[in-house]
């Protein structure tokens, strides 16, 4: 079977170099190089871009980022039974492949890479949640990148664009909507993978906001929802009452009932409230 690029099928690669997929770094390979391909055009025009890839695993997406024109991918790997099938890739693509056998939350890709950086990553899933709550949580904003286009557990992903009231409404939604524009813009089943997960996927993309939606400190926004999503049947006055003493005036301040419970309150009225509780 012939590919775009030359190189052998996924699943051919995969025997070639012993990749057995490992429960412990959360790994299961997309092996179809359409969908692959499909995930790389989800992240938009890439020609101008640099692009940050965690996990690439035997470089499915990898090759997809490539040939849908990346100006230039790093392909972070914790796992380096995988750099000799990266390299193989690498050979085709000399210039525009950057290979790193490394642990993602540890590097700084602006070392390698040029902005405007866009991050697309098949995310292990053990690390795709602790990845994503540091890229939207940076020093300062707007960050390095300019989206993300990220696989998920379709649960995560839920989490991610669900809206006040409902029950997946959390931090997660919060931190994300905050400063992103985030939608799910592919869902994936099972049988996509090897080895098949035992829950469906989906890619949710999220494209950097210039500015947060809402005036808020980021450190006492960040408390103040974990605060009150870590006890979230609780009305808000008793979940938050660690916050400040006079948590109930702060409340009414912001413009939040202090009977209502944390998924009923909408970003908006969680950055009102940061605002009051950082008066000190």
């Amino acid at each position: 079977m012939s590919t775009v690029d030359g190189l052998p099928p996924l699943r051919a690669v995969i025997e070639a170099h012993g990749l057995v997929a490992k429960k412990s770094l959360g790994q299961n390979f997309l092996l179809d190089l359409n969908l692959t391909s499909r995930i790389a055009r989800q992240a938009g025009d890439l020609s101008k871009c640099d692009v940050l890839e965690v996990g690439p695993g035997p470089g499915g997406l990898t090759r997809g980022l490539l040939a849908e024109g990346a100006r230039k991918v790093l392909a972070v790997e914790k796992d380096s039974r995988a750099m000799a099938a990266l390299a193989d890739i690498q050979a085709i693509y000399p210039e525009r492949l950057d290979i790193l056998n490394a642990d993602a939350l540890e590097i700084d890709p602006l070392e390698t890479l040029t902005p405007p950086v866009r991050v697309v990553a098949n995310l292990p899933y053990n690390v795709g949640t602790e990845l994503l709550v540091r890229w939207l949580t940076p020093p300062a904003w707007p960050p390095y990148w300019a989206s993300l286009t990220l696989m998920f557990q379709r649960e995560v992903a839920e989490r991610i664009v669900a809206q006040p009231g409902s029950k997946k409404y959390g931090r997660l939604a919060i931190l994300s909507q905050w400063r992103t524009n985030a939608r799910i813009v592919m869902e994936l089943p099972p049988e996509a993978f090897s080895p098949p997960p035992k829950v469906h996927s989906a890619v949710v993309h999220f494209e950097a906001l210039p500015a947060p939606r809402f005036e808020a400190d980021p450190k006492v926004l960040e408390r103040i929802v974990a605060t009150g999503f870590n006890q979230r049947r609780k009305m808000l006055r008793a979940s938050l009452k660690g916050a400040a003493t006079d948590i109930e005036d702060r409340l009414i301040a912001a413009g939040i009932k202090p009977t209502d419970r944390a998924e009923q309150v909408p970003i908006e009225g969680w950055c009102a409230l940061a605002r009051e509780v950082a008066k000190g």
